[in-house]
Formats: C-alpha cells, sequence, structure tokens
C-alpha cells in the first residue's frame, strides 16, 4: 500500500477528530457559561485512550474517532409529581419502565447543591443556544476552511492561456484524434505564431477577461482576419490572425455540433482562480441547498447505498458518504499524481463539506441529534409565552423522556445506517475517479 495514502487517511481522521472536538466545543462553552455540571468531555467512542480532570470536567479521547459527547447532568427531568431528589421505585410497563430508568440515571449524578445546575432547568432560550453550539462550530468551521479553499487557494477554471497541450494542426471534429497527421493543415493559431503561455488578452479591439469571452468571440466571428492582443513572457503584442470556419462542438452540449463556427485552434490552460468573501458565502450557500436536498432524500439513497454494497450497482456521487469513505478519499487525494496545491485544494473541500453535512445532519429535529434538543427548547418557549399571553399558570418543563422509545429506535435506525454505510464504502467505495 502507497505510504501517501496511508499518511491520508490519517491526515483526514485527525481533521475529523478536530472538527468534532469543536463541535463538542460549542456545546461545552455555553454550557458552563450558563451553570450547568459538566462532567465529560470526551472525543470518540469505547474505551478511553487519555483523560485528565480539570476542575469538575473530565476531558479525553477515545479509541474510536467517530464522534464525540459531552455529559451535562439532569438532561431529563423527575417525574412530574414526584420530588426530584428522590428517584420513583416502581413503574408498569415496558415503555414506561425504559423511561424510568432513563429517568433515573440522569438523577444519579445530581449531587447535592446541583440543583440548579441541572440542564432542563434552564431558560429555554438558554436550552437552545447550548444545543445549537455544535452545529453551528461545525457551520463556522466549513465556512473557515471554504474560505481557505475559495480565497487562500481558488477554484479550478479555464484560463485565456495558450495550453501546452494544444494541437498545431487542424483536426475535424469527426475524427476521434489528437495527433497531427501528413495532409493536416495548421492551425491558425500556429500560423500567426501563438505559442503555449500566451495570454489572450483582447480580440480586435474587444477585452478578453476569461476563456469564456474568448470562445465567444472566437466562434460568432466566423472565417476573417482579426487583430489578437496577447501577453508573452509579460511583454504585450498584436498578432495578425486569420480564422477558418469550422464544425466544432458546443460549448454548453458537447454532443452537439455548431456548424462552421469561427475557430482559432488552441486550447485553454487550467488554474486555480481565487474568489471574493462574498462569493464563498455564494458557494456555501449552493452547496447548503444541494445538502439539505441530500437530507430531504435519505431513506432514497440509502436504498441505492443498499443497491450498492449488495448488488454491485454503481455508487451515486451525489449520495451519502460514511466515515471510512472519506478517510479512503483521503488518502486517494494523496496518493494521486495531482499537484501539491491540488491535493491541498480536494483535501480542504473534503473537510470543509464534511463539516457542513455533519451540522445540518445535527439540525434534523429528532433525538437523539442536537436538533431534537433544540426542538424541545422551542417547543417550551411557545408553551411559557403562550401561558404568559394568555395569563395561565406557567407550564412545567418539556419533558424529553416521554419520546424515549422513539428515541432509541431512531438511534437503532443510524447505527443500521452507519453500519450499512461502512459496509459499502469498504466494499464499493465512492472514490475520486468514479
Amino acid at each position: 500500500m502507497n505510504w501517501l495514502y496511508v499518511v491520508g487517511i490519517v491526515v483526514f481522521l485527525l481533521g475529523l477528530m478536530f472538527s468534532i472536538a469543536l463541535h463538542e466545543l460549542g456545546h461545552l462553552v455555553p454550557a458552563k457559561i450558563f451553570g450547568v455540571r459538566v462532567t465529560q468531555y470526551m472525543v470518540g467512542f469505547g474505551s478511553t485512550a487519555w483523560s485528565r480532570r480539570k476542575g469538575e470536567t473530565e476531558y479525553g479521547i477515545k479509541w474510536i474517532p467517530f464522534g464525540g459527547y459531552i455529559r451535562m447532568i439532569g438532561m431529563l427531568p423527575p417525574r412530574p409529581g414526584d420530588d426530584p431528589t428522590k428517584v420513583r421505585s416502581t413503574a408498569t410497563g415496558p415503555f414506561q419502565g425504559l423511561i424510568e430508568s432513563a429517568r433515573e440515571a440522569a438523577q444519579e449524578e445530581v449531587r447535592p447543591g446541583d440543583e440548579d445546575r441541572v440542564f432542563y432547568r434552564k431558560k429555554w432560550w438558554q436550552k437552545v443556544i447550548i444545543m445549537s453550539g455544535g452545529p453551528l462550530m461545525n457551520f463556522v468551521l466549513a465556512f473557515v476552511f471554504f474560505s481557505i479553499l475559495l480565497v487562500g487557494i481558488g477554484l479550478p477554471s479555464w484560463a485565456p492561456i495558450v495550453s501546452p497541450d494544444t494541437s498545431t494542426c487542424v483536426i475535424p471534429v469527426t475524427e476521434q484524434r489528437t495527433d497531427c497527421r501528413s495532409g493536416d493543415r495548421p492551425t491558425p493559431a500556429a500560423q500567426a505564431g501563438l505559442k503555449p503561455g500566451d495570454r489572450l488578452v483582447s480580440f480586435d479591439g474587444q477585452k478578453i477577461a476569461s476563456w469564456d469571452d474568448a470562445t465567444r468571440l472566437i466562434r460568432s466571428h466566423g472565417a476573417g482576419a482579426v487583430q489578437l492582443g496577447v501577453v508573452r513572457d509579460g511583454q504585450p503584442m498584436t498578432l495578425g490572425v486569420t480564422l477558418i470556419a469550422q464544425d466544432r462542438p458546443n460549448p454548453d452540449d458537447p454532443e452537439k455540433i455548431d456548424k462552421n463556427v469561427g475557430f482559432l485552434g488552441v486550447l485553454p490552460t487550467e488554474v486555480m482562480e481565487k474568489q471574493s468573501m462574498g462569493q464563498v458565502v455564494g458557494y456555501m450557500g449552493e452547496l447548503t441547498a444541494r445538502v439539505a436536498g441530500s437530507l430531504l432524500n435519505l431513506p432514497e439513497k440509502m436504498v441505492g447505498v443498499w443497491h450498492a454494497a449488495f448488488s454491485g450497482d454503481e455508487r451515486d456521487p451525489e449520495g451519502p458518504v460514511g466515515v471510512v469513505g472519506a478517510g479512503r478519499m483521503g488518502g486517494e487525494i494523496l496518493a494521486s499524481d495531482l499537484s501539491a496545491e491540488k491535493k491541498i485544494a480536494i483535501f480542504v473541500n473534503l473537510l470543509a463539506g464534511f463539516n457542513l453535512a455533519i451540522g445540518m445532519f445535527n439540525l434534523i429535529p429528532l433525538l437523539p441529534l442536537d436538533g431534537g434538543h433544540i426542538a424541545g427548547g422551542l417547543w417550551e418557549g411557545v408553551k411559557r409565552a403562550y401561558a404568559k399571553i394568555m395569563r395561565r399558570p406557567e407550564p412545567g418543563y418539556v419533558d424529553i423522556a416521554k419520546v424515549l422509545p422513539l428515541t432509541y429506535a431512531i438511534a437503532l435506525v443510524m447505527m443500521i445506517m452507519a453500519g450499512l454505510l461502512v459496509y459499502a464504502d469498504l466494499v464499493n467505495p465512492l472514490t475520486l475517479t468514479n
């Protein structure tokens, strides 16, 4: 196995753990600010690899780097009507017993004097802020990574610079070849003396700012003589070029052939074009909409993953990818023949997209996700506002313990989905090439 492949996987996992650590920090900081007692801050799952206690909180790293958590006391309120300092000893029915066991476990960590430091007793807006902190941190990380990508590195773009791969002869569109043969006539660009590295800056006095500008001006002109402004080795010059008419593929639809369009005979050069901060917002907004659409279609997407895993169907490039699959992509990136700049760009984009997806997934208003707790806090705020307007007694805390059976069912479905993704990422991975 290529050592760069292994390094890529390790680097991605470190980036993932960094993202998880900041996600949990987004919960930890407001929880401590609002006085909730936090007993644990852990990155990872499974047995503890390292930990250290500072004050009332144990900070640590676990061996399985696929998640993390903070443990806040009093996540569940006691049963309505019960003494909050005592645990109800009996329960009837399997679901009721499950709920009461969870309440009992939640109360075990509450020490004398902690009554006002439990999570459930905090104001509704404080609960919302605490539980929103994690996804918000993911969005901040995604924005930072996308800013590094777009503003610091740039996005691949075709520039009006003559590529070294430019052919010097006219090859008919009907012939699938790139080599020049005897009898092929030279291109107008070759006849005019254009060289690789020349930047096209004007066309008969009209400015060329992009490859799209060059394509539009050349094709719409048709056959005939033009004055082509270029910059060669930093020096501007003007070349006289006689365009010819050729049948060429349509730029927007390669299957369609445009008849007798102007033809110069140059290929563009791919460059990393840096963007503005405003474009970062638009880029992230577009991806957010795409991720939201994917989440809405997640059940359908998971069916596709099932068929890819067990029937050998092709993986959907727009479908979900697990941590194992993303890690393999990280290895593939570093082991590829791409330039160092492009490797960094793709890696940063991978981490940015992962943080965006994690943040949005956690906002789904279902327990045990953060969005379920946020929804509970918002509902509590609505109930209290309604009671205040109607001059009714203040309602009690929203009791999320009542939906624990549904929570466990959803958690089971999520574990099955995670297992399916791991299996699919092992037997039929989504790679950069497919």
